[in-house]
């Protein structure tokens, strides 16, 4: 029984060796990946420096897919950047700054998209 349990064993560290190569080739054949994660880019225009809240902002894009700081206020980052090898790059990010009441003091938004 050992040594079918050892020899089970040997063939799932196997099989899970091939599907994860398998997936990094893929990736690697197609030349394309993406970090980030996708927002509603349409909404921007709805921002109103000295306006809109930071719950509001949570309502309009969801939670940010970074937070920081910058000059001690916190920043909201949202941003999506696909990368190919073949073809274009698609990126769009959008970068939030609150003031220390959770009201937008100014932000960023640039694309690549047309």
């Amino acid at each position: 029984m050992k040594q079918f349990t050892r020899h089970f064993s040997k063939t799932i560290v196997k099989f899970s060796s091939v599907l994860i190569l398998s997936t990094l080739f893929s990736t690697q054949l197609t030349g394309c990946f993406t970090v980030g994660q996708e927002f509603a880019a349409h909404r921007v225009n709805e921002i109103k420096v000295g306006q809109t809240r930071r719950q509001e902002i949570s309502e309009l894009f969801g939670s940010p897919w970074r937070t920081g700081m910058e000059d001690g206020r916190p920043t909201w980052t949202y941003g999506i950047y696909k990368y190919a090898v073949f073809g274009g790059n698609d990126s769009q990010d959008l970068l939030i700054r609150f003031d220390p009441q959770g009201i937008v003091r100014s932000y960023t938004f640039n694309t690549t998209r047309k």
